[in-house]
């Protein structure tokens, strides 16, 4: 967020020449931000000609080819019978590419016997609605939706929510710590180890969580906040 808040303040004040940066492609206009100490992850050609867009991390600006001019908002293609989110199809994209790239063995994982559907969801062991959602987990399983979970203690690194997220991944049984964390069912067992909680935290910074829980299917669609479970079943149905 800061280099995208900083991109806009610079913007606002740059001029260039049109006619030396007509002809500048994504490339040449990434050469460009790096040397006014400007970062992005990417810089794609959009379907507007002379337009690029311009990502960093989970956000999208949009970037005329001459380096003058910057939008803030999202893109919709009108050309279809129902208008097309161009932007959050990209980002799609991305949040697909990002949430495939973890491997099994770093989720803690409630699997339906009946299997139709996964979720990834990233939790807060002191989340109310994280809780909540954890409380009916029967009823996601029983509606075939296996839930991977991702650690994303809100109040950040080596907070209570981040110790507990590490004891429920160091226990010798994952599943029952993260049941015995979120419902006070029994005592938490400290416990350190070798884990991925930072990992998951960096991971949900790029795809753009700002709360929990959040979902994400592996097609990269999200689903933010607590969903209950025959309505989420129903959502995962239609797509």
């Amino acid at each position: 967020m800061k280099r995208i808040t900083q991109l806009i303040a610079l913007f606002s004040v740059m001029i260039f020449t049109s006619s030396a940066m007509a002809d500048k492609g994504a490339a040449q206009l990434k050469e460009v931000l790096l040397k006014r100490g400007m970062q992005a992850d990417e810089i794609t050609a959009t379907q507007i000609s002379g337009l690029y867009a311009v990502r960093d991390g989970s956000k999208i600006l949009y970037l005329s080819a001459d380096g003058r001019y910057l939008l803030h908002g999202e893109l919709y293609d009108l050309s279809t019978g129902e208008p097309e989110n161009l932007t959050e199809k990209s980002l799609q994209g991305l949040r697909k590419q990002l949430i495939n790239s973890v491997p099994a063995n770093e989720f803690i994982t409630f699997k339906a016997k009946n299997e139709k559907y996964k979720i990834n969801i990233f939790t807060d062991i002191d989340c109310g609605y994280c809780r909540k959602l954890h409380s009916e987990i029967e009823d996601y399983l029983a509606e075939g939706i296996s839930i991977n979970y991702l650690f994303f203690p809100r109040a950040g690194l080596n907070s209570d929510a981040y110790k507990k997220a590490v004891s429920v991944w160091c226990a010798d049984d994952k599943n029952e710590a993260m049941t015995i964390a979120k419902m006070g069912t029994g005592v938490l067992e400290k416990k350190t180890c070798k884990n991925p909680v930072k990992e998951h935290m960096a991971l949900g910074d790029k795809i753009g969580v700002r709360g929990t829980p959040m979902m994400v299917t592996n097609d990269g669609t999200v689903f933010p906040g607590y969903v209950p479970a025959k309505q989420l079943a129903k959502a995962l149905s239609n797509k």
